[in-house]
């Protein structure tokens, strides 16, 4: 399987930043960039071995998916940090841009149309984004072959630190409906129920479908690039970011997440806890324990 992931990077040091990718200090970016690429190379790629001790040689592992996979990291004006990160040459492409950083998700856009046909798989993911799962395919595979091509599963991000007062916490929750009413219909086949090792699984039209990435198999990814508002960059969800990541998907997919009882079904890491801070601040805190 042939896979191409896009990521928009951006980085400007600043003493006002809103975002992690305007702060001072560089290191968080460049770790959770390394992090990022990292994941992607060791999860998908075909570099992995198992090693004999007995024979003191590299076998090749986990063969029976055999993967060939392209990274494209979209910059602009030269705002960025791929100098200081640590992975070998070649282990990504660099697309320059001249847009604005906010729009950098647009142009992820562009480099996954301009490689159609050549994909079986079509990605984008924020650059803050690291993937745990090697099944990660294999599961996207198996529920689009049962709810169809119309409908798209969507990750549910999550972030962890060993402080705080939950571990784990999942922080795209349900948005105030009229929100995304005007780009989707979440009454319409509102949820699919599977069977994966015979554990049933519940999967629900999302309230909130922003994940900051999405997954599109070559057909998908065909269909949307047919749609008049291919990257006409409407910015009117939430922003331009949430936009880039979730409104083109959203106007063309039925898009599902695991529901919060099987939410660690399919599920991508945000790197840091600026989420998972707001608990018992921003966020009333209610014990696990109740009802």
């Amino acid at each position: 399987m042939r896979i191409l992931f896009t990521l928009p990077h951006f980085y400007q040091a600043t003493d006002k930043g809103k975002h992690a990718s305007l702060d001072k200090d560089p290191r968080p970016r460049m770790i959770a960039l390394s992090m990022a690429l990292t994941a992607l190379r060791g999860l998908y790629s075909q570099s992995q071995c198992t090693i004999d001790i007995a024979k003191c040689v590299t076998l090749p592992a986990n063969q029976s998916n055999r993967n060939q996979i392209d990274i494209v990291i979209c910059t602009t004006q030269d705002a960025h940090l791929l100098s200081h990160i640590p992975l070998p040459a070649g282990s990504f492409k660099h697309h320059q841009t001249q847009t604005e950083p906010m729009l950098l998700g647009f142009e992820c856009q562009a480099v996954l149309r301009d490689c159609l046909g050549q994909y079986d798989y079509y990605c984008y993911l924020e650059d803050d984004l690291i993937l745990h799962d090697p099944w990660l395919f294999v599961k996207l595979g198996w529920f689009t072959h049962h709810a169809g091509n119309g409908c798209l599963l969507q990750l549910n991000r999550y972030e962890v630190s060993p402080n705080g007062q939950v571990a784990k916490a999942y922080v795209d929750g349900d948005l105030l409906p009229h929100l995304t009413a005007k780009f989707q219909n979440v009454q319409e086949q509102p949820q699919f129920v599977g069977k994966v090792m015979e554990q049933s699984v519940k999967f629900q039209r999302a309230l909130n479908p922003h994940s900051g990435c999405y997954f599109l198999n070559a057909e998908q990814m065909e269909y949307w690039v047919k749609q008049p508002y291919f990257l006409d960059r409407d910015c009117s969800f939430v922003g331009p970011l949430e936009s880039a990541a979730t409104l083109g998907i959203m106007k063309t997919f039925k898009i599902y997440k695991p529901a919060p009882s099987h939410a660690n079904f399919l599920e991508i890491q945000h790197f840091g806890s600026s989420f998972l801070n707001l608990i018992g601040k921003q966020v009333k805190f209610v014990s696990l324990t109740e009802d």
